[in-house]
């Protein structure tokens, strides 16, 4: 009797352990989720223990079983979950989820500025993408402290929100991406003029650079042309000529919401000190994020005597030292616009043609003697 209750005892407790042992394995082959339909971000923090990151991820509903999830992640010692937010919205099972967190796959959405985007421009980009709301980043973005210390006449980040795609998390804050935005500025200008970094070095103000780059990078969209048209700005400048881009009267115009294209005469006397036409000089900041090339060229304008320029139909520029050669390459672009060649035809010059018994024979001879 003794001997069977023993029996007993140790087959319930050896059915007990397999039980566990299944319910454990289960938990960790079997696909498992419970999440609303926008999905859940879990964080996992810095430091975090493998025990503490397993009830994290229990409690949040991606895995079954906090004990399973351990027991898997020791028997891989050699691999550490990765601190960082973590986005789940479908079943998957304990062990794919210790994978995606030891490999350090962190939730990240890439968020694209494009060369010449203004702080407009990527607040509405940002909401449309759902990352924030316009208002956050036009609060953090035109707030100019991040570069007081290299541009200190700067009135916000205009022209320092560096164009390049950034990972952004789903807690990444405008104050965030704006200071990643300056750091990427920062390394650009490391690498094209470091001396601009630093306001008491003599030289343009870097200011003044990156307000000359954003006229560049928004007159045209071809690298080769950009230093080209830095020196038609550049020769004006020191002709004390009006700039006269448009581009400037657009950003003007976009700032006060009074902007519909296209540009008209009336447009281009709207009273701002961003509007070149009425204003000598650069305007009083950048009129948008120039990237590496227009810095560049602002920095190293071409060796040129241009101080015109007008499109040529095909995203680039017929460029001209005098008004007379711009006017011609004015009538040009017209001609192109109306399905014409660049040039005007070559109208053949006909002279009359002379009979023989039309001239006297005294000055045919004469003629003749002329060609010898």
């Amino acid at each position: 009797m003794r001997l069977f209750l023993i029996i007993a005892i140790v087959l319930v407790v050896l059915l007990g352990a397999a039980g566990a042992a299944g319910y454990l394995w289960y938990s960790i082959e079997k696909p498992y989720g419970v999440f609303p339909k926008e999905g859940v971000f879990v964080e996992i923090p810095h430091g975090a223990s493998l025990r503490s990151a397993s009830h994290i991820l229990q409690q949040n509903g991606v895995v079954r079983n906090a004990l399973a999830f351990e027991i898997y992640g020791r028997r891989h010692p050699k691999r550490k979950l990765v601190a960082g937010e973590y986005f789940f919205d479908h079943p998957v099972t304990g062990k794919e989820v210790f994978w995606k967190i030891a490999s350090g796959e962190i939730y990240e959405q890439p968020f694209t500025v494009h060369e010449g985007d203004t702080l407009l421009d990527i607040a509405h980009n940002l909401e449309a993408a759902k990352l924030m709301t316009a208002a956050e980043f036009t609060v953090a973005a035109t707030d100019p402290k991040q570069v007081k210390d290299i541009a200190p006449d700067a009135k916000s980040l205009e022209g320092f929100l560096f164009p390049a795609t950034y990972k952004l998390q789903h807690h990444t804050t405008a104050i965030d991406l704006t200071t990643m935005m300056v750091r990427k500025f920062r390394d650009a200008m490391q690498a094209v003029a470091p001396d601009r970094l630093d306001p008491l070095v003599p030289g343009t103000p870097l200011l003044s650079v990156v307000t000359l780059a954003s006229l560049v990078e928004s007159e045209t969209p071809k690298p080769d042309e950009r230093p080209l048209v830095s020196s038609v700005y550049t020769n004006r400048l020191r002709r004390k000529m009006l700039l006269q881009c448009d581009p400037t009267v657009v950003y003007a115009l976009k700032q006060a919401d009074s902007y519909n294209p296209p540009l008209t005469l009336k447009d281009l006397r709207y009273d701002s000190p961003y509007n070149t036409y009425l204003h000598a000089g650069l305007p009083p900041g950048p009129i948008g994020n120039p990237g590496e090339t227009s810095l560049r060229a602002a920095l190293n304008p071409a060796p040129t005597n241009y101080l015109y320029f007008v499109a040529n139909t095909q995203g680039g520029h017929f460029f001209a030292s005098t008004l007379a050669e711009h006017n011609k390459n004015v009538a040009k672009y017209h001609r192109l616009l109306n399905g014409e060649p660049a040039d005007p035809p070559v109208t053949e010059v006909k002279h009359p043609v002379k009979h023989r018994h039309s001239a006297p024979a005294k000055k045919k001879a004469t003629a003749k003697k002329g060609k010898r």
